[in-house]
């Protein structure tokens, strides 16, 4: 039987290459996009996957475009949680208006997404929600006060709904990858990088595709035992 996923944040990154890969595998895709309107409707038409702008950190908005993608591809069978921001900034200089932005998209938005699927899974007894957190989130980071509160609060949510919604058949999981290859980290120096490459006991900087396989995996029945937990990939970086 086909499956359908739904990846939010779908049109760079990571959230790219799981449309990539997912589609390969088999899988109806649909993605939601919010600014990248030229690379998300490149990506549907290599794919044959369904873009949705949406604005995750707007309840209504990200409500209707899992509505849109249930009435053209049918039930959902798979969340992936990716859309997020990042931000470096000290502790005392983060506005509330950063931190509001921060925790609406990164933890909010991850929120009212499951929040819009969840009842379709229930009454299935079936479904699989996937978190994409960060290894700030499981160690915290310096200047990234913000952002490490809204991924840490994403392990939380998926450790405690994983215990909610078990007995429904519904499996949750979260995924907090290391430095990986994608615009976010764009910023970083060529030291920076190798300096990061140093610190990290593979001695690599992680690729965009390792993650989806990943969460290729924890999506597959073949992870049907698996529920509740956070799992790095960040080639030894946070153990």
């Amino acid at each position: 039987m086909v499956k359908t996923v739904f990846i939010t944040g779908g049109s760079r990154g990571i959230g790219a290459e799981c449309v990539r890969i997912f589609s390969k595998n088999g899988y109806r895709v649909a993605f939601s996009y919010l600014n990248s309107e030229k690379d998300a409707l490149s990506l549907a038409r290599e794919c044959g996957a369904l873009a949705i702008r949406s604005d995750v950190s707007v309840s209504e908005d990200i409500t209707s475009a899992i509505k849109k993608a249930t009435a053209e591809l049918g039930k959902i069978d798979v969340l992936i949680n990716n859309a997020g921001i990042s931000q470096s900034a000290l502790f005392t200089d983060i506005t509330d208006e950063m931190w509001q932005k921060m925790i609406n998209t990164n933890l909010s938005g991850a929120f009212y997404a499951t929040r819009a699927v969840l009842p379709q899974m229930i009454s299935r007894k079936s479904g699989v929600i996937l978190n994409v957190s960060s290894m700030w989130g499981q160690v915290g980071a310096s200047c990234e006060v913000h952002y490490s509160a809204a991924k840490a609060g994403l392990i939380g949510m998926t450790k405690a709904l994983a215990k909610e919604v078990g007995p429904s058949g519904i499996r949750v999981n979260c995924v907090s990858p290391g430095v990986i290859d994608t615009d976010m980290n764009k910023s970083l120096t060529n030291e920076d990088l190798d300096a990061l490459k140093s610190d990290t006991p593979l001695g690599k900087i992680g690729t965009t595709k390792d993650i989806a396989e990943l969460l290729l995996f924890l999506a597959d029945d073949k992870a049907s035992f698996i529920t509740g937990q956070d799992i790095g990939i960040n080639g030894g970086l946070v153990i």
